[in-house]
């Protein structure tokens, strides 16, 4: 009879474990991957300008992606900061060398930086490696070389992967260096033109970018090449800055605009334990873009709208759910990544009402082309590395876990978490990006994919629900 009833124990514990598994789950049917797909079109939408943060395009999307929250169930709220943003309207690159002159094309040769002062400025041109000045390091690209009155050229980087050079890696602080040794301007050299809103606008100082092979034109009087300078000074670890024999005549039309104001769209479920629900896992993706300029759309559809569909999917997840989370959970989208991160910066001590404590963040950024999902985990995550892998188990959605050490000058909205030592994933999928993408208006929503989009949301959906249930976190 005992023997019976271990039995019956036994088959009621295993039969209420799987219940309870299938409630944890009947969300996933309310995830769609042509759902993902039409959130990514309506935000990639010519009414969303490019969804550059403080900029009315992103007003309008932060208002639509709020609505949609609501519509499923969800209290929300736009949390307002302080975005100022400046809007190009065009501008002009022509180099003289010699007797030959050379006009850049915009947007394949060079583009201004979306922080730049507007103005007209006709200057000699100097090379200044990684425009890196750090004493503390014995390192100094402006080591004599006069560049007073002068437009700076330098590539983004550092003379190795060393953490020392992060600070000195930050847009603002090679503008600083550039304006405190006398230039009037600086200009990057990239691989490819982008356009790129990170950075703040200082009065009478003109920045830019030019491409790899429109530099190699200016170095022909030197008898070297962008490829061959950034090798020397990789290889060399130390400086190789170097007079240019060319004049840059330089023009931006550019609108600044100081008071402008963005949002974080963020929207709560609160959980059902009593003595959990003012713990929660915040779900969250960056809204905004680089906005539109000079005549050129920047649709952001894979960066960043594709992250946007998936954080929105999950919330529908949770909200169809049979069951609801032990912790709260909260769904935000961050304005101003594109600018430095400061959405997610504003929102990190300003948690909805009611709410003390973030257990988890999960981050998607570039989750909408290719077929699996790769995923940095810091090591507050590495304990429930087994909940992430199990949640897979069925699915095989996940190519790799990479533990993330430490934080670069491109960590975006994960930074403030990694900072307080909250335990963080994030995901990106793993799809070849085509070169006129990132950044430029060649992302555009038909190279989205939607099963990506769902397996990616059905995985992190059942993650993100065991890690409001693990007790303790």
């Amino acid at each position: 009879m005992r023997l019976n009833f271990a039995i019956a124990a036994a088959l009621l514990f295993a039969f209420a474990s799987v219940y309870a598994k299938s409630q944890i789950i009947s969300g996933e049917s309310a995830i769609s991957g042509r759902n993902a797909l039409a959130t990514v079109a309506r935000l990639a939408d010519k009414s969303c300008a490019g969804r550059l943060s403080g900029h009315y395009g992103y007003t309008n999307a932060a208002r639509w992606t709020m609505g949609r929250f609501m519509e499923i169930g969800l209290n929300g709220t736009l949390q307002p900061y302080s975005s100022p943003y400046s809007i190009v309207d065009g501008g002009r690159l022509e180099v003289t060398l010699h007797e030959e002159k050379l006009t850049a094309k915009m947007l394949t040769d060079f583009m201004p930086l979306l922080f730049s002062d507007s103005g007209h400025i006709k200057a000699r041109a100097v090379f200044v490696g990684w425009g890196i000045r750090a004493p503390e390091h014995g390192y100094d690209d402006y080591a004599n070389i006069d560049v007073s009155d002068k437009f700076v050229l330098c590539f983004r980087g550092a003379p190795d992967d060393d953490q020392k050079w992060v600070q000195h890696d930050e847009h603002r602080t090679r503008m600083s260096v550039a304006l405190e040794k006398g230039a009037v301007g600086l200009i990057y050299v990239y691989p490819r033109v982008i356009a790129h809103p990170n950075g703040d606008l200082q009065s009478a100082f003109l920045t830019a970018m030019i491409s790899d092979s429109f530099f190699d034109k200016l170095l022909t009087v030197e008898g070297t090449t962008s490829e061959s300078l950034q090798r020397q000074l990789l290889r060399t670890g130390r400086p190789a800055s170097l007079s240019l024999d060319a004049v840059i005549d330089l023009t931006v039309k550019a609108r600044h605009f100081p008071k402008g104001e963005g949002y974080n769209v963020v929207a709560c479920l609160y959980g059902a334990d009593p003595g959990f629900k003012h713990e929660c896992v915040v779900i969250g993706a960056h809204l905004d873009g680089v906005g539109d300029h000079a005549g050129f759309r920047f649709p952001g559809a894979e960066d960043n709208a594709s992250g946007c569909a998936v954080v929105m999917e999950i919330a529908k997840a949770f909200m169809a759910n049979s069951i609801r989370p032990k912790r709260s959970v909260v769904f935000v989208l961050f304005g101003s990544e594109e600018q430095g991160g400061r959405g997610s910066a504003h929102f990190i001590d300003r948690l909805p009402p009611g709410l003390a404590r973030i257990s988890a963040f999960i981050n998607f950024d570039m989750v909408g082309i290719g077929g699996k999902a790769n995923i940095g985990i810091n090591e507050f995550m590495e304990i429930h590395r087994n909940i992430l892998e199990q949640s897979d188990q069925k699915r095989s959605v996940i190519s790799n876990v990479r533990l993330i050490k430490s934080l670069g000058v491109r960590s975006g909205d994960i930074a403030p978490f990694f900072k307080k030592n909250i335990p963080l994933a994030t995901v990106s999928s793993n799809g070849l990006r085509p070169k006129n993408q990132y950044h430029q208006p060649g992302d555009l929503p038909g190279l989205a994919q939607p099963m990506i989009m769902e397996s990616i949301s059905k995985l992190m959906f059942r993650f993100a629900f065991e890690l409001c249930e693990v007790n303790p976190i």
